[in-house]
């Protein structure tokens, strides 16, 4: 049908702080940036694949937003899983870990989302 991957949202309650999360935890480096009327968007990614997350900050946005039950997560494969582990270990923002061989495991965005990290295939 011709459709392909563009990109993933999420609505961060604080686009700062998301941002430096997702460059300091993941790399995700800002491409793009779009003002709306009630919003800030900023496209961060990889610089390698295309695909970017798009983080929407809204202006009048005061309080966390209910994720429901987080039935849902985003995946970004890691070249060098142990030392990424190491890494986000040393941040805090690992929130559930998987014992099985193959490797992976999750972290967790300052807004409550879940990020799965998997070993590169």
């Amino acid at each position: 049908m011709g459709f392909r991957f563009n990109h993933f949202n999420f609505n961060v309650l604080d686009l700062e702080r998301s941002l430096k999360f997702y460059d300091e935890a993941l790399g995700l480096k800002p491409v793009r940036e779009k003002d709306m009327n009630n919003a800030h968007l900023v496209f961060v990614g990889d610089g390698q694949t295309g695909f970017t997350l798009e983080l929407t900050g809204l202006f009048d946005r005061t309080a966390p937003y209910d994720l429901g039950e987080g039935e849902f997560h985003l995946a970004l494969e890691s070249d060098d899983i142990d030392a990424d582990y190491a890494r986000h270990k040393a941040m805090g923002i690992v929130c559930q870990e998987q014992k099985q061989p193959g490797g992976f495991y999750f972290i967790e965005d300052p807004d409550g989302y879940w990020i799965e990290i998997i070993r590169k295939r």
